[in-house]
């Protein structure tokens, strides 16, 4: 039996393929970290752990004949899951009627389930011990003035990106932001006929990027290249089934997934 255990239910490889169509279109319209954040995998769910580099520290070290190597330590890529249930009657009712079945329960499992990376990949996981791009020690900060009024969030970012380039981080640059903010922008600046928000993705080449996951009046900024950062995936999200308990059907939409940060200083933090 496979990992995800779908030989167990009495599922048609069609309704499989609904519910997995239901996931993927759903997990593309909501996660966001991924859309600036280079992949690394799908390594398969047995991967359990993987390097995480400091890159401007890692070499190998030879002491008394043995050799290691500093600044690399090995981390292990959580799970994260959603879980919900298809009703038997409506599985029954469907393949009678010839009705597409109802799977909003699994949309709603899987949006869900994006959230959770999308807040792994900003805030991390205190209790669990998992950096985000707003927690993780070394990462540089401008303060953020009100960015609803004025230039401000345009000067802002321009500080960001200059901060960026003096570490010697070049490469392309993008912006999450709380969905508040983003909404701040929505307005003609005066003198310039334009939106601030596309003065700003101009300035980012198009790499703007509203941000349920970061809650309110939060931003960062990140020189998103590969050797600077990156998203491990083991599993990618995808459907297991659980049991079936009171005549309906438990399923798990579930996925591995572990940022990495290996430069802290290409991140920006507007705090």
């Amino acid at each position: 039996m496979s990992y995800l255990s779908r030989e167990a239910a009495p599922f048609s490889e069609g309704l499989w393929e609904q519910i997995d169509a239901a996931v993927v279109k759903t997990a593309r319209n909501s996660l966001v970290g991924r859309r600036f954040l280079h992949v690394f995998g799908p390594l398969g769910v047995g991967v359990q752990t993987v390097p995480v580099d400091d890159a401007d520290a890692v070499e190998e070290v030879e002491k008394e004949g043995l050799i290691t190597t500093s600044g690399r330590k090995f981390t292990e890529i959580p799970l994260i899951f959603e879980d919900f249930t298809l009703l038997a009657r409506d599985l029954e009712s469907a393949k009678k009627s010839g009705f597409p079945t109802d799977l909003s329960r699994a949309e709603r499992a899987a949006e869900a389930c994006a959230l959770k990376e999308d807040k792994l990949i900003f805030w991390g996981s205190k209790d669990a011990g998992y950096d985000g791009l707003l927690t993780v020690p070394g990462t540089q900060k401008v303060e953020k003035k009100d960015w609803s009024a004025g230039e401000n969030a345009f000067t802002d970012i321009a500080a960001g990106i200059t901060a960026l380039s003096e570490k010697g981080f070049y490469g392309t640059y993008s912006l999450a932001l709380s969905l508040d903010l983003y909404m701040q922008l929505q307005r003609i600046q005066p003198g310039t006929g334009l939106l601030e928000v596309d003065r700003i993705s101009k300035l980012l080449n198009g790499h703007i990027h509203p941000a349920r996951a970061l809650g309110q009046g939060k931003a960062v900024l990140v020189a998103s290249d590969e050797m600077n950062m990156d998203l491990v995936i083991g599993q990618d999200m995808a459907a297991a089934y659980l049991e079936q308990k009171d005549l309906n059907h438990s399923i798990r939409i579930l996925e591995t997934v572990l940022p990495r940060f290996k430069r802290k200083e290409a991140i920006v933090a507007f705090e």
